[in-house]
Parts: structure tokens; sequence; C-alpha cells
């Protein structure tokens, strides 16, 4: 595998390996690679590659991989890169990036591509127009099939794509389209023609294309039924102005598949708001971050106290019975890790579609029920063991059944409370744990200490009117 090949040279120093391997490795492959790199490893390797592998690699990696190595780049580095990077993939970068920040890089960037770049960002969000590229090549319909063979060859480099070929009457208005198949087939290689017949004569008159208001999803789909490698997209003039590509409509699709899978869940903007939060907690200042942690915290230290009470007012059965201290932390770290587990489960779950919020409770009875299945288990086995340790079945009950509840409850909270708190716009990551954390220790403590009172008090009374009955029994009263 490159990635375990890239980290090995990383991880050993040897760049000048790491650099060669590089430069043997396919574009794709790199990519793939790329994916699955951390960071820091994925901006030495990137150094590392020629500038048109660099590019290439580039302008296919998402939107967060590319201003992450931005980051790493110096201002020169970066006005480079965006310059020669195509245009729709330009305006996406540039989208996702601070306005200050994009607002620099345009003016920085060379006339020519600024323009076309302002033509792009001048259409509405999730249009054909802002996805459009402006890089493709057009032909006229009095051209010979030779003549635009040779417009082809000198601006294949430049241009997105090739393979498609749009024909314009003077003012650029669509007439026709055609492959660049259709004019090596014309040219002669089939043996039909000497390469002097008319791009008129070849092209399909029954071009089908867009208008630079379109949504992008539909045009995606236009793309993937039609099976059609680029659409051209026109203004109400019928001028053509651009074009969408295939690898475009696939970002589109399966962007709108995530959309539908967060729409399913009920939960269709809690990926923006989650991305927004995450982005205060890694990158926004102190206080910012204080604000949205701190309150739950003060939650977690008023329950420590609360806890504290709780076992002040048992204190005469921790005087009586000192075993009973003994168990404490068992019944609060047991109860801790099944909703730590329980939370996560229930993150993972929406992120990835798997919970119906229409249909949230049955998921709640179902964890639920999975604590309660693992707390009579680890209850069990805690009952059995404190019993025999402090030589009190009874203690050992109440133990055990504490065991279970706790980690009955805290499975219901693990799910529970984070699904409350993203319904409140609240940062279920932030206070989650210190919920759950403090009502499971609260809850468990208290009936941790209930169970000792009744199970012990009911042992201590059944001892005593044993003795009783024997002093009766040898006093012949």
């Amino acid at each position: 595998m490159l990635k375990e090949k890239i980290l090995a040279h990383i991880e050993n120093k040897d760049m000048d390996n790491l650099k060669t391997l590089l430069a043997n490795a396919e574009e794709m492959e790199i990519l793939q690679a790329f994916h699955d790199l951390p960071a820091e490893e994925q901006v030495i390797a990137f150094r590392l590659l020629s500038k048109d592998k660099a590019l290439a690699v580039f302008e296919d990696l998402d939107t967060d991989e590319q201003q992450n190595l931005i980051r790493s780049f110096t201002d020169e580095h970066v006005i480079e890169f965006v310059n020669e990077m195509a245009p729709d993939d330009r305006v996406r970068l540039l989208d996702e990036m601070p306005a200050t920040v994009a607002k620099k890089l345009i003016n920085s960037i060379s006339t020519e591509e600024r323009e076309a770049t302002n033509v792009i960002m001048g259409y509405k969000r999730e249009t054909a127009g802002r996805i459009m590229t402006t890089e493709f090549i057009t032909l006229r319909k009095d051209m010979t099939v030779e003549q635009a063979l040779d417009k082809v060859g000198r601006q294949a480099e430049e241009k997105e794509t090739i393979y498609t070929l749009f024909v314009t009457d003077e003012a650029k208005k669509l007439e026709g389209i055609l492959t660049l198949k259709d004019l090596l087939i014309a040219k002669g290689i089939s043996g039909n023609s000497d390469g002097n017949t008319l791009v008129g004569d070849i092209m399909s008159k029954n071009a089908i294309s867009v208008s630079t208001d379109a949504d992008q999803e539909e045009v995606a789909h236009l793309l993937q039924t039609l099976d059609l490698l680029a659409i051209p997209v026109v203004d109400k003039e019928g001028r053509i102005v651009g074009i969408v590509t295939i690898d475009d409509a696939v970002d589109i699709l399966e962007d709108e598949a995530t959309e539908d899978i967060f729409n399913q869940a009920g939960m269709l903007d809690v990926q923006g708001k989650e991305a927004s939060l995450s982005e205060t907690m890694v990158r926004g200042n102190l206080w910012s971050i204080w604000k949205v942690r701190v309150p739950f915290l003060f939650i977690t230290l008023g329950a420590g106290f609360f806890g504290g009470f709780i076992i002040e007012g048992f204190e005469d059965v921790l005087s009586t019975i000192v075993g009973v201290a003994f168990f404490i932390p068992l019944i609060m770290d047991m109860g801790g890790n099944v909703g730590t587990q329980s939370s996560t489960v229930f993150a993972r779950g929406i992120v990835l579609g798997h919970i119906d919020t229409k249909r949230f409770f049955r998921f709640v009875m179902k964890e639920s029920f999975v604590g309660l299945s693992m707390g009579t288990i680890f209850g069990a086995i805690s009952g059995l063991v404190a019993a025999f340790w402090q030589g009190d079945a009874m203690l050992g009950i109440a133990v055990g059944a504490s065991v279970a509840f706790t980690m009955t409850l805290a499975s219901s909270l693990g799910f529970l409370v984070p699904f409350l708190l993203v319904k409140l716009k609240l940062d279920q990551a932030a206070g989650s744990a210190p919920l759950i954390t403090s009502v499971k220790d609260v809850v468990g403590l208290l009936v941790y200490f209930l169970f000792v009172s009744v199970f012990m008090n009911a042992a201590l009374q059944e001892a005593y009117e044993y003795a009783y009955e024997c002093a009766c029994a040898l006093c012949g009263c």
C-alpha cells in the first residue's frame, strides 16, 4: 500500500526515496493514499510532488484537505496554485474560505483567471452556472475536420476536457455538439473521409443543454441518465458560457446522497450545526470555548457536591458497615463506561443515518434493554464477588442490584441526553458526558445507599429477631 510506504519513509526521514516513490506513482494512487494520511504527513508528501502532479492531486482533494494544505503554503505558493486551478474548482475552494481571504486570493491571480472566476461566482449557489467550468473548446460548423483537430491539439493542454466539443456561431450561440471520436473517424481513421469534411456535416444538431440557473442536482442527474461526459450551459440568449463535466456531477450526487441520509434521519441541519460547533471548539478564541464548555462543567461540579451530601446523609450506614464504601467506585465506573459507549453509538448512528429520529424512542428502548442485559450480567458478577469478599450475602445483593440499575440508566442517558441537546441546538459533544455523568452519579449513589439500607437493615432485623428467639428459648420465657 502506498500509504504505508509513505508513512515509513517519513518516519525514517528518508525524503529522497519518498520523492522517488511519489514520482513513480500514479496520480489516482497518490490521491487515494492522501485521503488516508494524517494532516502533517499529507503536507510533507505533497511538498515532494512535482508541480504538475501536485496540481492534479490538489484539484481532486476534498475542500477541507485543500485548505489544510494551503495553510502550509507561502503566500506566493498559494497564489500560484490557485491561479493554475480550473475555474470551477477554484470557486469551490474560495466558497469555503473566509471572505477576506477569498477576496485577497482573487485579486492576486491573473486578470484572465480572475475574470473567469468572477463569471462563475456571479451565479447563484447550487446552480449550473456556479459549478460550470469555462475551460472548453468551441468549433465553427464551417471548419474542416482538419482545422478542428488542429485547434483541439493546440488547446488540449489548457482545457478541462477535449472529448466533448461544442459548435457555435459567431455570436457564441450553441448550434451543435460532437465528440473527438467523431472528428477522428471523419478524418479517415476508419477510412470514411479525407479530413476535408465540414464540422457542420458531422455534428449533432440536437444538442442537449441546460440554463445557467438550472438546479445543480437536476444537471447531475441529467448527465448520469444520458451517460454524458459533459453538458453545455447556456445563458438566456442561448450562448454557451460553460460546461458541467461528469466529475462535477459525481461530487454533486455524493453530496446529495449524504443530504438524503440526514433528511431520512430527521436531522438535515445537524451536519452544518455540528461543523460550526466543531469549528468553534477547535479554532475559536478562549472565551467562545468557555461559553460552550464551562456551563456543563458547573453542572458536574454541582452534581459532585450533591453526591457528597448523599454520602453524608448515609453516614450511619457507612460507619456501621464499612464495606459499603468499597464498592462506590465500582458502581460509578461501570455506569460511566456504559454511558460513554452509548453516547458514542448515538453520535455515530446519527451521522451515518442509522438512527431514525421519527422512531427515536424505539432506539432508546433497545439501548435500555442492551444496558439491562449487560447490567444483569455484570451485576451478578459484582454481587457474587462482593458477597464472598465481605462475607455478607445481603451486601452482595445490594451491590449487584445497584450495578444493574446504574448500567441500565447510563445506557438510556447515553441516547437521551445527546438527542435532547441536539434538539435544543446545544453542543452535544461538550455537554453529553458532563450531563450523563452528573445524573448517573447522583441517581446511582442514591439508589445504591437505598438498596444497602433496605437489604442490610432487613438482614440486621432478621438477626436481631433470631437472637431474641434464641434468648427466649434459653430463658424459657
